[in-house]
């Protein structure tokens, strides 16, 4: 005879199976096409281990990570590099077993195209791990050391921003999470590797959800996957168990574009609306990539740190596009040579997709921990001259998140900065939409990372200002209340002084009394027998009168 819990899982799952989840419309957005079957036709695969790898210290939003490690020093694979010195930082680790051969700056994928620091290794071939430590049952860690666990693994949040996961899983004294979401919705195209491994790694997925809940106390979870891909969603669906489909929901979101975006997400799923300059923890949510999920299962379960994941090559250029298990600190160079890239003049390099993605001046920077996608893109065979805006609106009806991309374009063209941050410059994700659809070729997202990028630094430049500020007001006031003690000091000095003089004639007027009293007891005491002689003849004289008389 069955359970009662299992038999109320039973009908709890058969009540959600027929229930399906209404869903929401962001505004605006984009449909395009795909591009995704190119790099599906086979299953992931490993990427070889180049002769050298490149590890950069700083792979995610925040601080970099401070080397912990020589030159000529061998590592073993999973071993420590570089440790996290603040908060909104986390560490290092190496890919692979091998000896430091320098640390120095080296081209990173980045839209500045500047060198960073980086750990250079060369691999011995051996990948020999470290002594994995995994901890124990995390169902019996407080949500607290389960974070700290996940942050010295190095996970980042590997949709693209590279937030560090542990700091998105800290809800905060009092605050309570209603719905933890998995966000597996790879919206733009050419992209695939989120859909790969939730195609063949549900189960990786679903072990870190599970972490994830318990880390968070989420009541409710969503693994929010794109209707174009099935074979994921069937994948996921049997990897589920009958309890926890009591508790996990699985919903596929419709394929516009950018539905993978968190607020977009989370609009389509729930209808609320993250508030401007707000976090989804303000409305009791959080949101996470699968991959970051399957990397929580890996550092949890086997002490694994982030050091592969998987990236997506394909494009135009690329004679056998594929998704590859690669190695952090692999060069773009090696993928693209494994994948048939005919390097030629008419393609460019990008990291991420066609919108949101970058150009990379360089197929030597390494692949990071956000790296998603390596595409070939081809150049344009004309180069689009900006035209004047023509104010035809394209923009605004096609930005999700609402915002006037013509009135940003204008201030930050002017280096307004204070007027641009009126029409919620940074509620902008960056997605590309709006430069897309405009019939005059204005590099609109290009103005709007410029402005944040200024503003950045002017906040940066006021910070250094202000504190410069308190720390010579702090020294001012530091030399004035020394100014005031020594005053005091030298008060009470002369006061003591003047009290230690004061008793001093007081003790000199006593002294002169006691003086003065001694002496005339002295003479008192000498007049005594002068008196007493006086008295004697005195009295001799008289008796003498009475005899004669």
């Amino acid at each position: 005879m069955a359970s009662p819990r299992a038999t109320a899982g039973k009908i709890a799952t058969r009540g959600q199976r027929n229930m399906k989840r209404r869903l929401w419309h962001f505004h605006g957005g984009l449909r395009l096409p795909g591009h995704k079957a190119e790099s599906m036709q086979e299953p992931v695969h490993t990427a070889s281990i180049p002769p050298q790898l490149i590890v950069p210290l700083q792979q995610h939003i925040g601080e970099p990570a401070e080397p912990e490690v020589e030159v000529g020093q061998r590592v073993l694979k999973g071993q420590r590099l570089a440790y996290a010195t603040e908060y909104v930082s986390v560490p290092v680790h190496a890919p692979t077993s091998g000896t430091i051969r320098a640390i120095e700056d080296h081209p990173i994928p980045h839209p500045s195209g500047l060198l960073a620091p980086c750990i250079v290794i060369d691999s011995d071939g051996e990948d020999e791990w470290v002594e994995l430590t995994p901890p124990p049952d995390y169902a019996g860690l407080e949500p607290s050391a389960l974070r700290n666990v996940i942050r010295e693994a190095g996970i980042v949040g590997m949709g693209g921003a590279g937030f560090p996961a542990f700091i998105k899983l800290n809800a905060g004294p009092g605050n309570i999470i209603d719905t933890l979401i998995l966000n597996g919705a790879e919206c733009e195209p050419y992209i695939t590797c989120d859909a790969l491994l939730m195609q063949e790694q549900p189960r990786r997925i679903i072990d870190g959800l599970l972490i994830m809940r318990h880390a968070v106390q989420a009541r409710h979870c969503v693994i929010a996957l794109e209707k174009n891909q099935p074979r994921a969603y069937e994948s996921l669906r049997e990897a589920l168990s009958d309890e926890e489909k009591t508790f996990i929901e699985l919903v596929q979101v419709p394929t516009i574009y950018p539905t993978g975006g968190e607020k977009q997400l989370i609009k389509v799923l729930t209808g609320k609306e993250v508030p401007s300059h707000g976090l989804p923890l303000d409305i009791h949510m959080v949101c996470h990539n699968v991959g970051t999920a399957a990397a929580v299962a890996d550092a949890i379960h086997h002490g694994k740190p982030l050091i592969s994941r998987y990236v997506t090559v394909t494009g135009e250029a690329i004679g056998q596009p594929s998704n590859l298990d690669v190695l952090v600190g692999t060069p773009f160079s090696a993928l693209l040579e494994q994948c048939g890239w005919r390097d030629d003049r008419d393609h460019e390099l990008i990291m991420g997709g066609p919108l949101m993605g970058f150009n990379v001046a360089t197929p030597d920077v390494p692949v990071i921990k956000t790296t998603n996608c390596i595409l070939s893109w081809p150049r344009a065979a004309e180069q689009h001259i900006p035209m004047p805006c023509i104010r035809c609106g394209e923009c605004a009806r096609v930005c999700p998140a609402q915002l006037l991309p013509q009135q940003l374009y204008w201030y930050a063209r002017a280096k307004n900065f204070d007027r641009v941050q009126d029409f919620n410059l940074f509620d902008c994700i960056e997605c590309g939409c709006c430069a897309y659809v405009c019939p005059s070729h204005i590099p609109l997202v290009q103005y709007y990372r410029f402005a944040k990028t200024e503003i950045w630094a002017q906040e940066r430049e006021k910070r250094k200002a202000d504190l410069a500020r308190e720390r010579h007001e702090f020294r001012l006031e530091r030399l004035e209340s020394k100014k005031r003690e020594d005053e005091e000091r030298k008060q009470r000095k002369k006061e003591m002084l003047k009290k230690n003089q004061g008793d001093k004639n007081d003790s000199d007027d006593n002294k002169k009394a006691t003086i003065e009293a001694a002496k005339a007891r002295s003479r008192a005491r000498r007049a005594e027998p002068a008196a007493a002689d006086d008295s004697a003849a005195e009295a001799s004289a008289s008796n003498s009168d009475k005899e004669e008389s």
